[in-house]
């Protein structure tokens, strides 16, 4: 935290875009972020090839060539934002809405809570914006955590906030589509005060969803989130075991 005119403690936000092919909606999603509460933008790109980074560029972001996996780019994302106190998570494709980034980061602020998830399940969706499947993962996974663990989620939405020492003291592994789940499971594991807010959820702006958009997409996600689900929940057993 730093500090503003009269000595008052300044927490400052930044935003981290994990992209790979979203130029028909980064800028715009950029450009919607409230920049009386964000301080900093930063796009982690995966290698695209349509021109997102330079329309993230142009549109007031910084850009970091991140490489391929979407955990890699989040964690890459928080790496470079050094002096940032909390670290927001969302999507560059204009699904998540960035007016919700304020309810977000305040129960952080007020020093409330450690983390805080958006919920789609929880929240109005646009029709089509979310398919059946989708909002089923996000409870089984939620209600499985919480037999962990005793933290239920009802998402594994992308648009979240954390405090960014405690997220890069969790110990994130997961380096693809696993990351959000992989950082819900060990936040409920480290006893974390976890709040989960409903949010709007709107159609994406444009291109093609890399996991609901096609069934190959869709199962090697899948497999991807299951196999954190059990990587995560075995290590944190064998951590139980020799406490």
């Amino acid at each position: 935290m730093g500090r503003g005119r009269g000595g008052r403690l300044v927490t400052r936000v930044a935003v981290v875009i994990p992209t790979f092919n979203e130029a028909e909606s980064i800028a715009a999603v950029v450009a919607e972020l409230p920049r009386g509460v964000v301080d900093r933008v930063i796009v982690a790109d995966g290698g695209s090839t349509d021109g997102t980074q330079d329309r993230a560029r142009n549109a007031g972001a910084e850009v970091l060539a991140a490489g391929r996996g979407y955990g890699r780019a989040c964690l890459g994302g928080a790496q470079a934002v050094e002096g940032a106190d909390i670290v927001v998570f969302m999507d560059g494709d204009g699904a998540d809405d960035p007016a919700a980034i304020a309810a977000l980061i305040e129960p952080i602020r007020s020093g409330a809570y450690d983390f805080v998830i958006a919920s789609r399940a929880r929240g109005k969706r646009a029709p089509g914006s979310m398919a059946a499947h989708q909002l089923l993962a996000g409870l089984v996974a939620g209600w499985l955590t919480g037999l962990l663990y005793g933290v239920r989620y009802s998402d594994m939405c992308a648009l979240r906030a954390i405090r960014r020492d405690t997220l890069l003291g969790l110990g994130m592994r997961e380096m693809t589509y696993g990351w959000n789940l992989e950082m819900q499971m060990r936040v409920a594991h480290a006893g974390l005060r976890v709040l989960e807010i409903p949010v709007g959820y709107r159609n994406r702006l444009g291109g093609t969803s890399k996991v609901a958009g096609s069934l190959r997409g869709s199962v090697r996600a899948g497999v991807k989130i299951m196999s954190t689900f059990v990587r995560v929940a075995v290590e944190s057993a064998r951590k139980r075991a020799v406490q």
